[in-house]
């Protein structure tokens, strides 16, 4: 896989992606990140990428015109043609649509990613229709640019790349991870999984050695070799964190009985059935 990222700021990226999961997967060569710097493709003696914006207003807009030649030096074929091609150009802009992890796993089905850096005020608009597949934001706020945002896509697509990590159910089995399959109810060993996909949920809490740490105790469940009783317990873990810290995330997912009956216990409705 390859990464193009087109920005103001190439030397941005110099630490982000020299050190743990990113560094190790590019020396395997699984994958490919470039960096290119947009003032390479202006016209004048200034490199001036920026320009004021028509109708007035504050701050100022990246021009089309150096954009458009960088990405077309990168010679990525047209918008008609990248899905065929596994290939995908992306604008990062705070107007964008918010980036998750099922658009991680969408851009790890490709084979090379184009990211243009936002900065500034804004991108002329022109770039995005003549230009890009979708636009994207890593949440609801606004950065100095899109150089940190480049980064975050960077490192949450490349751990989901086949070989990345250390154990590949490390991905799976993580919080936003996908759902479990008939094949992973049970274990290389053939004992029922203590672990299981998230299927959008948050993940549990996890706890290691010493079994006891300033007068607080693992919990019960993890302190015995009973599989099911810890997947029952990692389970309903999994529920309380996600109604506690994001509980728009059980809007989105599938839940099951077992999960309704857990989740109207946390909620103090007992048997009362309202969730």
């Amino acid at each position: 896989m390859r990464f193009d990222i087109i920005t103001i700021f190439p030397e941005f990226f110099t630490g982000p992606f020299d050190h743990g999961i990113l560094k190790r997967a590019r020396t395997a060569g699984l994958v490919e990140i470039a960096t290119h710097d947009l003032r390479s493709f202006t016209h004048d003696r200034h490199r001036t990428v920026d320009d004021r914006p028509f109708g007035g207003g504050e701050g100022m807009v990246l021009k089309a015109q150096p954009i458009y030649d960088a990405v077309q030096s990168l010679q990525i074929a047209p918008k008609a043609e990248r899905q065929r091609q596994r290939e995908t150009v992306i604008l990062l802009s705070a107007q964008g649509q918010t980036f998750s992890q099922a658009m991680a796993q969408e851009l790890a089905a490709t084979e090379r990613v184009v990211i243009i850096c936002g900065r500034y005020e804004g991108v002329d608009e022109r770039v995005n229709e003549l230009l890009c597949d979708r636009e994207v934001s890593i949440g609801d706020y606004v950065l100095s640019g899109g150089e940190l945002a480049a980064a975050v896509i960077v490192d949450t697509v490349v751990r989901l790349l086949p070989g990345a990590l250390g154990n590949p159910d490390s991905s799976r089995f993580e919080s936003f991870g996908a759902e479990d399959t008939v094949e992973d109810a049970t274990s290389a060993d053939g004992l029922p999984r203590s672990t299981y996909g998230a299927g959008g949920l948050l993940d549990y809490p996890h706890y290691t050695r010493p079994a006891e740490f300033m007068g607080m105790p693992i919990p019960e469940a993890l302190a015995g070799g009973n599989h099911e009783a810890i997947r029952r317990w990692r389970r309903r873990m999994a529920l309380k964190k996600t109604l506690e810290n994001r509980p728009d995330l059980l809007e989105k997912i599938e839940i099951s009985d077992e999960d309704r009956e857990i989740l109207a216990e946390l909620r103090g409705y007992g048997d009362s059935g309202v969730i």
